[in-house]
């Protein structure tokens, strides 16, 4: 069975830095797109950054030159580095991953159990 584990969420003053992390485990037989989404209280949630296997990457408007993705292919992890963090940043930050499993190769949407973001004074 597939899963998505995040961790790195927490409390952070603004202008602050925080790393979130998010590893794929179980029978996997490859990963297309890995990606960040969060949802504020009261708010639908949106899609904040994305990486293909590639490494070709897309950002929402409002955290391009603040945020940053990467992954490790190798270790099956995505990574988002969140740099001069405002409140309005503040919510629950979800990995997502497109995985086709070993057991029929056929591609599939995961969600990780999503990690708290506060960002306040």
């Amino acid at each position: 069975q597939v899963q998505l584990v995040e961790s790195g969420g927490g409390l952070v003053q603004p202008g602050g830095s925080l790393r979130l992390s998010c590893a794929a485990s179980g029978s996997i037989f490859s990963i297309n797109v890995m990606g960040w989404f969060r949802q504020a209280p009261g708010k639908q949630r949106e899609l904040v950054a994305a990486i293909t296997s590639g490494g070709s990457t897309d950002y929402a408007e409002s955290v391009k030159g603040r945020f940053t993705i990467s992954r490790d292919n190798a270790k099956n992890t995505v990574y988002l580095q969140m740099n001069n963090l405002k409140p309005e940043d503040t919510a629950v930050y979800y990995c997502n991953a497109v995985i086709a499993p070993l057991a029929n190769r056929s591609m599939y949407n995961y969600w990780g159990q999503g990690t708290q973001v506060t960002v306040s004074s």
